[in-house]
């Protein structure tokens, strides 16, 4: 028993030293003196102070919080949405509409963009040969078709993680609002959605966390005219990655690592006051 306890730790150590090594070499050598990527000449702040200077690796960044911020917002939206709708419907139904779903998750990155690409092109040629040549106006793949591969990414996501919530949920609890003279709405906003907000967190930071990592969707559904922060990095690795990348992806990792900090110690607390709540309860019965 002894020796299959320390080989499972040892097991468990070496997988953290595997996935969070590179990642610790990248945070030392952000701070290395040097371009080098192998010789350690001193400690230095020097490509902090470029990064905050480099106009190209700053407009690369803002667009790509601005793209995941919304397309995490927007479906977050119309996941829940939709995941209440799945969650109503019949069996049959709701097991044919799950398995769509599920296909942008199992489907390879490069053929979502590629079939997303296709769409749009034929779409906004569509449009810029009939309204667009009357309307004067000639719309491309940029920052909208960009912006609408992510929500179509993400949206899978967010139902998966918003329906257990339901399931959990007791069916009646919006019924028995409405008895008490709740609206539809007040008893979605006021019972349902604080039943099932963790869920509806969660999804909002896993479509955050897809939308800010992608590259290979987003290559292909960005146009000319707009980049994200991985096609920037992408284009780079042609020459040389500059340090200055370390530096971003240290301030990115810490940033990362703080709002799940914050997010576990809130959920933790809240199954404290749950517990207290529960026990409370108990004895006054």
């Amino acid at each position: 028993m002894k020796k299959n306890h320390l080989l499972e730790r040892l097991g468990l150590l070496l997988t953290m030293l595997f996935l969070y090594a590179p990642i610790a070499v990248l945070i030392t050598f952000s701070f290395n003196g040097s371009k080098s990527r192998t010789l350690w000449t001193g400690f230095s702040l020097k490509w902090y102070t470029e990064l905050f200077g480099d106009k190209r690796i700053l407009s690369a960044l803002a667009t790509t919080l601005e793209v995941s911020v919304l397309a995490m917002v927007i479906s977050t939206i119309l996941g829940t949405a939709a995941a209440i709708g799945f969650f109503n419907m019949k069996k049959k139904p709701r097991a044919i509409l799950m398995a769509i779903n599920n296909i942008p998750m199992t489907n390879a990155d490069i053929i979502t963009g590629v079939s997303l690409m296709l769409l749009f092109v034929f779409s906004l040629g569509a449009f810029n040969a009939t309204l667009g040549s009357v309307l004067g106006v000639e719309l491309k793949l940029g920052f909208g078709t960009l912006l609408l591969a992510h929500v179509t990414f993400d949206i899978p996501y967010v139902i998966l993680s918003v329906l257990p919530k339901l399931n959990q949920c007791d069916p009646n609890i919006e019924e028995a609002a409405e008895d008490l003279g709740a609206t539809p709405w007040q008893a979605f906003v006021k019972v349902v959605l604080p039943e099932i907000q963790p869920g509806v967190v969660n999804g909002a930071i896993m479509a955050f966390t897809m939308s800010i990592d992608d590259f290979v969707i987003s290559y292909f559904t960005a146009g000319s005219g707009c980049s994200t922060l991985a096609m920037e990095i992408y284009s780079m690795t042609r020459k040389r990655i500059s340090p200055e990348i370390n530096a971003l992806s240290t301030l990115m990792f810490v940033v990362v690592l703080t709002l799940l900090a914050v997010v576990n110690i809130r959920s933790a607390r809240e199954e404290k006051a749950a517990q207290k709540r529960e026990a409370t309860l108990k004895r006054k019965n």
